[in-house]
């Protein structure tokens, strides 16, 4: 079934009212109808993860169709809110607008404003944030650090927190000592692990510190920890399933095979990749 509308943004308005559909009481879908805020925070979640695999994976085709999921699910918190009664997508859309406005004076300012020195954007922008929280009562915390979400993945978050504190000065200036920080960090993890009573508390928390101090030389390196972790779990991926095809023609199954057979198995793999 087809909606037509008339409107300047035709496919924008069928989107919403396929998402009205979906949310009707009678004759829509039983499992969009069971959904509320919370339910669908973990598919938000998954559809940005995988506009980011189908960006690295090259394919415009699927980057449209990902970016499709991730705004569907924008429309629906929009419409949950409409339900009660909070806000729409109109009331969504302009929010951002104005935001964006609002944090680029250079772009939409005054002929002063945008003239700003490149240098001073980010000083400028971290203001005007400042500005926001204390115009909307949040004014008790003052911390650099305020404002990051509490639920944001955990390599990004320990990117992030890492990234406002050396925008005041808490950061190795240079490499080797952040490269000493990991030597340091896995030396009390095998310190932990190799203690006569093992802690798992503690190995836990070393362990967390020296994931910590990676994250801290992916920043120093200029380098993505995330993506530089999907790119490393694609690989491995992609690897391992190779060895499992050589393995299964050898052997008959991965299964059968010794761990020796394996690792002989993963460096042909390897060096055919080089080759």
């Amino acid at each position: 079934m087809t909606k037509v509308v008339d409107s300047t943004n035709p496919q924008l308005e069928r989107l919403l009212w396929v998402m009205d559909k979906l949310r009707d009481p009678e004759g829509g879908c039983p499992w969009d109808l069971e959904q509320d805020f919370a339910s669908i925070v973990p598919h938000t979640l998954e559809e940005a993860y995988e506009v980011a695999d189908a960006i690295e994976n090259g394919s415009m085709d699927d980057v449209k169709s990902e970016l499709g999921d991730l705004l569907f699910q924008v429309v629906f918190y929009a419409r949950l809110a409409k339900e009660e009664q909070l806000f729409d997508f109109e009331g969504i859309a302009e929010s951002i607008a104005e935001k964006l406005i609002r944090r680029h004076p250079h772009v939409f300012g005054s002929e002063s404003e945008k003239s700003a020195d490149k240098s001073d954007l980010n000083a400028q922008w971290e203001t005007i944030k400042q500005q926001e929280r204390k115009a909307a009562g949040k004014v008790n915390d003052n911390s650099i650090l305020a404002n990051i979400p509490k639920g944001m993945a955990p390599l990004t978050k320990a990117f992030k927190l890492q990234k406002k504190c050396a925008k005041v000065g808490f950061d190795w200036p240079e490499l080797p000592p952040v490269v000493d920080k990991i030597h340091e960090e896995i030396e009390e993890v095998l310190a932990e692990l190799n203690a006569e009573s093992i802690d798992q508390v503690a190995v836990e928390d070393e362990v967390g510190d020296l994931l910590f101090a990676v994250v801290n030389l992916a920043r120093h390196a200029k380098v993505d920890p995330e993506r530089a972790l999907r790119k490393a779990n694609h690989k491995f991926e992609t690897r391992f399933r190779q060895v499992e095809q050589q393995l299964s023609l050898d052997f008959g199954a991965v299964e059968n095979c010794s761990l020796e057979q394996m690792e002989n198995a993963w460096q042909r793999i390897k060096q055919i990749e080089k080759e």
